[in-house]
């Protein structure tokens, strides 16, 4: 089992599944979700998704057509995402986690769009847009429908 919450500790939610595979995008949209160079989200089925506290505080942003977000309303803490398209797949956003989470990142996606600040000094392959599925397959995302 697996534990997270907001950087306020009113959103807490559990996972009984170990999230899945993840790579850090740096496209726009997430780098300006995370306010950072990117993203590092992991899929997890809606079904393992336990939120414990902060019903009341969280809230869901639609920042592109049929992708939503959700957060903390009173730290802005983003918790998840997830697309309208496949509602029982939400992604995770892993800094999120309180429970160590030792999984290593497969890609960094969307390169193309990465900040100009922000070097990539990894040997974690490197992508333009989506990384092929035989290297990530980023269950829950738009590369499904692609």
């Amino acid at each position: 089992m697996y534990a997270g919450s907001c950087l306020c500790g009113q959103v807490k939610y559990t996972l009984s599944a170990e999230p899945g595979a993840f790579g850090y995008c740096h496209c726009t949209s997430c780098r300006k979700a995370s306010g950072s160079a990117h993203a590092a989200n992991a899929p997890v089925d809606r079904s393992s998704f336990q939120l414990v506290a902060g019903s009341t505080v969280i809230r869901e942003y639609q920042s592109s057509p049929g992708k939503y977000r959700a957060f903390c309303s009173n730290c802005g803490s983003p918790i998840y995402a997830y697309l309208s398209a496949a509602p029982d797949v939400i992604r995770i956003r892993l800094g999120s986690l309180d429970t160590p989470f030792t999984k290593a990142p497969q890609a960094h996606t969307w390169v193309s769009d990465k900040a100009p600040w922000e070097p990539i000094a990894d040997a974690i392959p490197q992508f333009d847009t989506w990384a092929p599925t035989t290297v990530l397959h980023q269950r829950g995302s738009r590369q499904d429908s692609c």
